[in-house]
């Protein structure tokens, strides 16, 4: 094959990357090598994954650009093995027109973007050039790694220094220079919405807009209205012309935040949109085209919702290009206090306060609240704390009455284990949980991960004294028990 350094009328020019191509396709794959040659590009080519391997060795692209469809090693196998060379290994798949959900499966499989057959290299140049462009700052800096380690517990507005949250952190730097839609998914109060915000200011799109829309505030007629924007004279009340978010959206990303609420004739129009990537307003008839990227983020299981019917299954698929799951705060060892330290330092800002720290018992039960709400609970505890502060250090009384440690006595009665039933542990965290929610069934099944009415029937089921201490007079009025309520505890 012919090295770009003979003959090539790139020569002498500054390098734009160095490319390989793998497509079966001989004739295809040497025309679109001439082209970007002609544009700046190093470029090689293979005929199928198993001679690719050796150049991915010796020529070291900067961009893995290969077909899906090969005979003896496929793209998403010569993925793979591109990334155990090179963990950040950039990719982007060709594929037939017709095989656009193939191109899905890749990118969950780590490759950045796709483009469609016939290609044309105008069109390749938009969608490789952002990705050799992150590939350059990646270099510049040691790579993504590296990259992190500048901030070892921040990313933008995000904080967090555990495992858990050092991978949402690689996730979000990996596919934001994709145009691939993303779901996010985790409990409210993760932080769901920081994390769209992060694919968007290291995405391609940064410079243009990030248009969020709540989706579970609007009721259906309002939320097509929303989406699609109107025409005047489309319903009572729409006395103008009104654009909605996916026009707004135009050029940057748009956040659905609780897409599993949407309506199933809602749903319809926006797989039609994801699919098309054009919309009609809500009583009008012109056809308008947008560019733009759809991130989307729900605490409800939408792959159960999906088997329930409650959600259309070719949906799903459209927005779970890439998935990112934010743990909750009870999972993430070690940033809860730099998570405290951080609202405490912006609060006491605002506010005007100096203020040092936490003192130890603050601190004590900071660590040892399970923090239901996740990040927004602690943010809200930490901000209330520091209004009512009157020292230089936030004390235990300045956090919410909620806030406060497991009594001894619950700690003391541990059943031991093993030697104790799953029945007999379970009646203890039930029970030690009551204790130390005060009673309060509802937050005592948000720390347990089950229903209220899963611990009103399991306290049928227990009564006596030690219901009536660990619960208090709460458990004394409980309600009738409906059926099919009790959720068994895993």
């Amino acid at each position: 094959m012919e090295r770009e350094a003979r003959g090539n009328p790139a020569r002498g020019r500054r390098q734009r990357g160095r490319i390989l191509i793998v497509d079966d396709q001989a004739d295809a794959s040497s025309a679109l090598a001439r082209l970007l040659r002609d544009r700046g590009y190093l470029v090689e080519t293979a005929r199928d994954g198993f001679k690719a391997l050796p150049k991915l060795k010796e020529f070291g692209p900067d961009l893995l650009l290969t077909d899906l469809r090969m005979p003896g090693m496929d793209g998403l196998s010569l993925m793979r093995r591109a990334r155990e060379l090179d963990p950040d290994s950039a990719a982007i798949v060709m594929t037939a027109y017709g095989a656009l959900d193939t191109a899905m499966e890749a990118m969950r499989h780590g490759a950045l973007d796709y483009v469609t057959k016939p290609i044309h290299v105008d069109d390749l140049i938009r969608v490789i050039e952002p990705v050799l462009e992150r590939r350059r700052a990646q270099r510049a800096s040691g790579g993504t790694a590296e990259l992190l380690l500048a901030e070892p517990d921040r990313l933008d507005n995000l904080v967090g220094s555990s495992p858990p949250m050092r991978g949402v952190f690689e996730t979000v730097l990996q596919v934001a220079p994709s145009r691939a839609s993303v779901l996010i998914t985790g409990e409210s109060g993760t932080g769901k919405e920081l994390i769209a915000a992060a694919i968007h200011r290291h995405s391609t799109r940064a410079g243009g807009p990030f248009v969020r829309l709540h989706c579970a505030a609007l009721a259906e007629t309002l939320l097509e209205s929303e989406l699609f924007g109107h025409e005047r004279g489309a319903f009572t009340g729409a006395a103008v012309r009104r654009e909605g978010r996916f026009q707004q959206a135009d050029g940057g990303t748009l956040f659905l935040d609780e897409i599993g609420e949407i309506a199933p004739s809602t749903q319809i129009k926006l797989l039609r949109f994801l699919q098309e990537r054009e919309f009609e307003r809500v009583g009008g008839n012109q056809t308008i085209k947008v560019d733009l990227r759809i991130v989307a983020a729900t605490n409800r299981d939408l792959r159960a919702a999906v088997h329930e019917g409650c959600f259309r299954e070719d949906l799903y698929y459209r927005i779970n290009v890439v998935s990112i799951e934010v743990p909750p705060l009870r999972e993430r060892d070690g940033d809860t206090s730099l998570l405290a330290t951080h609202f405490l330092h912006k609060y006491a800002a605002q506010n005007q306060k100096r203020l040092h720290g936490f003192t130890t018992e603050a601190m004590d039960r900071i660590l040892r609240y399970p923090w239901p709400g996740n990040v927004r609970e602690l943010e809200n505890a930490v901000e209330r704390a520091v209004v009512v502060c009157r020292g230089g250090d936030v004390r235990g009384e300045d956090l919410p009455p909620t806030i406060r440690p497991l009594t001894r006595s619950a700690a003391d009665s541990s059943p031991p284990v093993p030697g104790s039933t799953l029945a007999v542990i379970e009646r203890h965290a039930i029970l030690a949980t009551l204790e130390y929610t005060g009673g309060c069934t509802s937050r005592a099944a948000a720390i347990l991960g089950i229903s209220p009415r899963t611990i009103q029937y399991r306290l049928r089921e227990y009564s006596g004294e030690t219901v009536r201490r660990a619960a208090g007079s709460q458990v004394s009025h409980l309600p009738p028990e409906e059926p099919g309520d009790a959720d068994e505890l895993d």
